[in-house]
């Protein structure tokens, strides 16, 4: 194991020590008085004097981590996807190695972190997300884009800043609920500011529906997204990686819903994914797509999207999205893979040369 930093915590006991832990540290925890020390000994340590010849240091195969949770139920990628990733970082010269909720500790040992956990603020992932940064760790969702995707009141507000077409929007407080119908009419969606998976996201189609909508809206958050309903037959999904296209996708609505995914007691309703090359979509679709996920950062991003006739609305852009094996991968199989480990490959090189992020 490779680790800078290393805390241990000994005990004496009849004279004799023992060793009672051990923990890798980053450079965030060491104290302020001591960070010159350290500095000093670092430099020591990786320079040669004139008495001792310098030794080349080991070369190193790039680590990198995927954090995963085993039978959660709206998985990012499923089991044969996880197993492709693996498999295109070790074809790469890469060691792989999947870590779960349980393995914080771990990731200063890592060149790299791919999340494929479902990602919330108030999550471990985020934790992980933010603990590999400070680590000096190249991070797939950075915290940055966690934080900027999970917030759709802050999402309109980016998209609207710069004239990215979405639906008609309102941000509702309890002083404007009367607004709702003028503005949007009805049938309207209702949409929580962290909502995902088609979870906190209501259609509305009476004043009596609207207002038990929001009474339970509101009591889990200040402000409700409220947006025009734009019927289609799907929706459109571009995965974004490193600014450029990776993907693109049909997602078809779930049979007899209006939404791709369905839910019922104790089952999941999905419509069907149809992957298409990213020359088969509309120009349209997929310059709107970059243009959004561009605003969020260099990540991997899923921009959703509806097409009414020429016209092409964004919905929301997705930190951490889909990579199904069988589904997104459609088009390019094994090589969707392999341009992501790719991405990280080439991070980890210029991480390791000091090219700026």
């Amino acid at each position: 194991m490779h680790a800078p930093l290393i805390r241990t915590t000994s005990e004496r006991d009849h004279g004799r020590w023992h060793l009672r832990g051990v923990r890798i540290w980053s450079a965030a925890d060491i104290a302020r008085g001591h960070r010159a020390f350290v500095a000093e000994a670092a430099a020591a340590y990786i320079t040669p004097n004139n008495n001792t010849p310098a030794r080349e240091a080991p070369r190193v195969h790039p680590s990198i981590a995927i954090l995963y949770t085993e039978g959660e139920p709206d998985p990012p990628s499923n089991p044969r996807a996880l197993e492709n990733f693996r498999r295109a970082a070790e074809a790469l010269g890469m060691r792989a190695k999947f870590i779960t909720k349980n393995d914080g500790e771990r990731l200063a040992e890592f060149d790299a972190l791919f999340i494929r956990d479902t990602t919330w603020i108030s999550h471990y992932t985020y934790q992980f997300a933010r603990r590999a940064t400070a680590d000096g760790v190249v991070v797939i969702d950075d915290p940055d884009s966690l934080l900027r995707c999970n917030n759709k009141v802050f999402l309109d507000e980016l998209l609207t800043r710069y004239s990215i077409p979405t639906p008609k929007t309102l941000m509702v407080h309890r002083d404007n609920v009367d607004q709702i119908i003028p503005i949007l009419g009805l049938p309207c969606i209702l949409k929580q500011p962290d909502s995902a998976f088609s979870l906190g996201v209501a259609k509305i189609h009476s004043r009596e529906a609207l207002s038990a909508a929001l009474a339970s809206l509101f009591a889990k958050s200040e402000l409700v997204i409220a947006q025009e309903w734009l019927p289609t037959e799907f929706d459109w999904r571009v995965g974004i990686l490193d600014r450029r296209p990776l993907y693109v996708c049909k997602y078809m609505m779930a049979p007899g819903h209006w939404q791709v995914i369905k839910r019922e007691t104790n089952r999941k309703l999905e419509g069907s994914t149809i992957a298409l090359s990213i020359g088969e979509a509309p120009e349209v679709v997929v310059k709107t797509a970059l243009k959004a996920a561009n605003l969020i950062g260099d990540g991997l991003y899923g921009v959703d999207l509806k097409q009414v006739r020429d016209e092409c609305y964004v919905i929301e852009v997705n930190d951490n999205p889909n990579v199904d094996a069988g589904n997104e991968d459609g088009i390019l199989k094994d090589a969707l893979y392999r341009e992501v480990m790719g991405v990280f490959l080439r991070r980890i090189h210029e991480r390791r040369r000091g090219v700026p992020a």
